[in-house]
C-alpha cells in the first residue's frame, strides 16, 4: 500500500470519529489503487499557499444594461445568449465559482415570472417579450453549472422605476397599476412603500416562486433597502406609519422593523422551500460610524449608514441568524481617511457574528480614478492579500462584471497566475449537515498513451466532483488546492497523468457544499469492498 493510501486511511479515521453517528456508512467510502501519470509535478506545486474554500463571484448587473444584455442586444435572443457564454466563460476563466446575477432590477423579471412583465432591459419595453422565447435565468443556471459556478438571483426589494423612467413606461400588467396603494414616490423615483404588510407579502410571492421554480443556488439583495436620502425631502411614509404604526413611536425604528420583517421571513421562506439556497445580503459598506455608535460603529466619517440612513440593521440579521452571508461594500481604498479599507475589513470581521463574510469591491475606478490608489496596477490585490489575512473573511465578489474581464492594470494576470492561480470552491454557510455519500465505481482507464478517462456513478444531490491527484509516494493533502485537477459538474474527467506517478482519488461536493470522503480510482473493475478502519 502506498503512501497516499495510508494518509488516506488515517484522515478519514480522523474524521469518521469526529462524525455525528449515523452521518456516514463506511460502505459509501470505496478506496482503490491506482497508477498516473506526471503533469502535476509542475510549477503550480510551488505555488504560495491559497484558499482551498474561498468565494469567487462577481455581479452581473442587468441594470441599465450595465453588464448585460448589450444595448445591441435588447430584444434578441440569440445574440443575449451568445453574450451571456462569453461573460460565463470569461469569469469561469479566472476561476470564479459563483455569479449574482440581477434578475428583478425595477418589479419586473428578466426570467419568465407570473407576476411581473419582462423587464425593458430585457425585451426594450416592459412586459413585451424577446422576438424568441426563452427563459434567461433557466439558461444562466444550466450554462454556469456546467461551469461549475453557483447562481445568486439579485432581486431589489422596493424600487419600481429609475430615474429618467416615469410610470407611464410601466406596462399594464403592472402591480402598479392594480395596486396603486402600495407605492409612493420620492425624488424622482417610485417604491414599494415597506410599512406595509402587502409589500411584505408579494416580496415572499415573488422569491418563493424563483426559489421553487428555478435551480439556483442562493437570493440577494443589495444595499437598497429604504432608498438613499433625497434632500430636504422626507420618505413619504406617514400614513402608513399611522395606520400601522405596529407599538412604536419612534419612526426611524419602525422603518428599521419593516425591513426586519421582510428579511426574517424571506429567511424561512427560501429554507421552508429548498434548505440549500443561500439568503445574502450586499449592505452599504458602513454600518453606523463610531460618532454615531461610540460601541460598535466602525472608525469612518461616512457620509450614508445602513443602521440610520437606509434603515438596514446588518448586524441583527447575523446576530439572529437570518441571512447566509453578507458582503458589505467596501468600494474605497486602502488608507481612505472617511472609510478605510482595511478598517473596514477589520471591523466586519469582528462584527460578523458567524455568518459567511465576503468582501464586495469595485473596478469602477480602477485605472479610471484621478485618486493615486486606483491608477496602481495593485489596489485590488493588496485588498485581496489583505483579506486573505482576516481569518472571518472567505473570498471577494468583483462589481461590475464587465469591469473585472476588462483587466484593467493587469488585474486579470494578477488574478489568473498568482491570487486564483489555483482553484478554489465555495465556502459552506451550513455547518450542520451531514456529509454526500462518497462516489462509487470511481475507474480510470486508457484512451491512448498520454489520456485517460475516469469514470463514477452519479451521487445524488451533489452539484460537482473533485478531482485529486497526488504524487505515489507523497502524503494526501486534501487540503491543499494544488492537488486539484479538476472541478466539473459531470460524472467523468479526462487526464493526462502518467500512472506510475499519481494516485487519483474523486470527491463529491454537494448543494450545501459539504465535500465527501474521497475515494482512490483504480484500472478495471472498481473496489466496492468496505474498508476496515
Amino acid at each position: 500500500m502506498n503512501r497516499v493510501i495510508r494518509h488516506i486511511r488515517e484522515t478519514m479515521k480522523h474524521v469518521i470519529s469526529s462524525l455525528p453517528l449515523g452521518t456516514l456508512s463506511l460502505c459509501h467510502i470505496v478506496l482503490c489503487t491506482l497508477s498516473l501519470c506526471a503533469l502535476l509535478a509542475t510549477s503550480s506545486f510551488s505555488l504560495q499557499a491559497q484558499p482551498k474554500h474561498e468565494m469567487r463571484a462577481a455581479w452581473i448587473a442587468t441594470v441599465a444594461n450595465i453588464d448585460w444584455p448589450s444595448k445591441e442586444a435588447i430584444g434578441n435572443s440569440e445574440l443575449q445568449k451568445k453574450e451571456m457564454l462569453f461573460l460565463l466563460d470569461s469569469l469561469a476563466s479566472l476561476r470564479l465559482n459563483m455569479v449574482i446575477f440581477q434578475i428583478r432590477p425595477t418589479a419586473d423579471a428578466l426570467y419568465a415570472s407570473p407576476y411581473e412583465p419582462w423587464s425593458h432591459w430585457l425585451t426594450g419595453k416592459q412586459g413585451q417579450p424577446n422576438d424568441k422565447p426563452y427563459d434567461p435565468l433557466t439558461f444562466v443556471c444550466e450554462e454556469a453549472h456546467k461551469r461549475c459556478m453557483d447562481v445568486h438571483v439579485w432581486l431589489n426589494p422596493y424600487r419600481v422605476t429609475t430615474a429618467g423612467y416615469s410610470t407611464a413606461e410601466l406596462d399594464k400588467s403592472h402591480i402598479y397599476n392594480s395596486k396603486r396603494h402600495l407605492f409612493v414616490k420620492y425624488g424622482k423615483q417610485w417604491y414599494f412603500n415597506p410599512g406595509l404588510d402587502e409589500t411584505r407579502l408579494w416580496l415572499r410571492t415573488v422569491a418563493a416562486d424563483i426559489v421553487a421554480r428555478y435551480d439556483i443556488d442562493g437570493l440577494h439583495f443589495d444595499d437598497y433597502f429604504y432608498p438613499y436620502r433625497v434632500k430636504g425631502e422626507e420618505f413619504p411614509d406617514d400614513a402608513a406609519f399611522r395606520a400601522h404604526p405596529r407599538g412604536f413611536t419612534d419612526k426611524d425604528a419602525w422603518r428599521r422593523n419593516n425591513v426586519n420583517l421582510i428579511i426574517q421571513e424571506l429567511h424561512d421562506t427560501i429554507h421552508a422551500l429548498k434548505p440549500w439556497v443561500e439568503f445574502g445580503i450586499s449592505p452599504f459598506g458602513v454600518w453606523r460610524n463610531r460618532s454615531s455608535d461610540a460601541e460598535r460603529g466602525s472608525d469612518t466619517n461616512a457620509g450614508v449608514q445602513n443602521y440610520d440612513d437606509l434603515y438596514a440593521d446588518i448586524l441583527l440579521w447575523q446576530e439572529n441568524g437570518w441571512i447566509d452571508y453578507v458582503v458589505p461594500q467596501l468600494y474605497w481604498e486602502i488608507g481612505k481617511t472617511v472609510a478605510d479599507y482595511q478598517v473596514l475589513a477589520h471591523w466586519w470581521a469582528k462584527y460578523s457574528y458567524g455568518t459567511n463574510l465576503y468582501i464586495g469591491h469595485s473596478l469602477s475606478a480602477l485605472g479610471k480614478s484621478k485618486n493615486e490608489a486606483w491608477m496602481r496596477p495593485n489596489e485590488i490585490c493588496r485588498q485581496i492579500r489583505l483579506n486573505r489575512t482576516i481569518p472571518q473573511i472567505q473570498g471577494s465578489v468583483f462589481f461590475p462584471a464587465h469591469d473585472l474581464i476588462a483587466g484593467r492594470l493587469g488585474l486579470c494576470d494578477s488574478l489568473i497566475y498568482d491570487l486564483y492561480a489555483l482553484p478554489a470552491l465555495p465556502p459552506s454557510c451550513f455547518a450542520e449537515r451531514p456529509l454526500p455519500h462518497s462516489p462509487k465505481n470511481v475507474q480510470i482507464e486508457a484512451i491512448d498513451n498520454i489520456h485517460s478517462r475516469i469514470t463514477w456513478t452519479p451521487v445524488d444531490g451533489c452539484s460537482r466532483y473533485i478531482v485529486y491527484a497526488f504524487p505515489t509516494y507523497a502524503d494526501a493533502e486534501f487540503d491543499d488546492a494544488k492537488y486539484i485537477i479538476a472541478i466539473t459538474a459531470e460524472n467523468n474527467t479526462t487526464i493526462n497523468l502518467d500512472p506510475e506517478e499519481f494516485t487519483i482519488c474523486v470527491t463529491a461536493f454537494d448543494r450545501y457544499h459539504h465535500e465527501s470522503i474521497p475515494t482512490v480510482a483504480e484500472y478495471g473493475e472498481a473496489n466496492t469492498e468496505e474498508i476496515d478502519f
